[in-house]
């Protein structure tokens, strides 16, 4: 490894252990993909192969150009990619060049106008599954530049996901709150629930008027979902 690169190495190591929130964690990556000759960075909450939501929905810190996303979501499913497909078959970080793609594979990168990807696969310490992807133009990466950003990748994501998607995950829920809320994702009425955990139904109804509030959505069904998502519940 160059002097340059042990350089870069010991810088990116300092600003990680001062690293507090989202906007530290965006220039991390940002500086991450640049430093590997790339333009943008994303990472997506995975979830399951057969959850359909759009691209925009899985991203949890990104810098791609605006409304980039939400243009792919209109004309594409990133559920139908390669990538997407790839990503829940295998944990091994992989480079995707858009000259070797053909269009029945879901071609992401000619659809979002790029040359070049790399996706690194992650994961948090409760085990949710997360990828971090790299975008740009230049014509390839050498394995050994693939290895070293993936290295670095793992290490930003897992200061990343302890310091900000853990303390996000709960969204300000009590432990009661919790625990009717995986009731609710179990099919549970107010006032089956009311019995299990031995409260009155008006109570029941009351914590579940909060959960809706916090969470910022309107029904149960909206509820469950997004607690999903956010891996308040599994």
């Amino acid at each position: 490894m160059s002097s340059l690169r042990i350089k870069e190495r010991k810088t990116a190591e300092s600003e990680l252990e001062k690293a507090l929130n989202r906007v530290d964690f965006f220039r991390i990556f940002h500086t991450l993909a640049l430093r590997f000759g790339f333009e943008h960075f994303g990472i997506l909450q995975l979830g399951n192969e057969k959850d359909m939501g759009s691209l925009a929905g899985k991203l949890a810190l990104h810098d791609l150009p605006s409304g980039l996303a939400e243009e792919y979501d209109k004309r594409h499913r990133f559920t139908d990619s390669a990538v997407f497909k790839s990503l829940h078959q295998s944990t091994i970080p992989s480079l995707w060049r858009a000259v070797d793609q053909t269009p029945n594979q879901g071609n992401l990168l000619t659809q979002l106008g790029f040359d070049l990807l790399a996706c690194i696969p992650v994961h948090g310490v409760n085990g949710a599954r997360h990828a971090v992807f790299y975008l740009g133009d230049a014509e390839d990466l050498p394995m050994p530049g693939l290895q070293e950003l993936t290295f670095e990748t793992i290490s930003a994501f897992d200061h990343f996901y302890r310091r900000v998607l853990v303390s996000k995950a709960g969204m300000g829920l009590t432990p009661r709150e919790r625990e009717i809320l995986r009731w609710i994702s179990h099919g549970k009425t107010a006032s089956e629930i009311a019995l299990i955990v031995s409260v009155s139904e008006h109570t029941i109804n009351s914590h579940t008027a909060t959960i809706l509030k916090k969470l910022d959505v309107v029904n149960r069904t909206q509820m469950v979902a997004k607690a999903i998502r956010e891996q308040i519940i599994q």
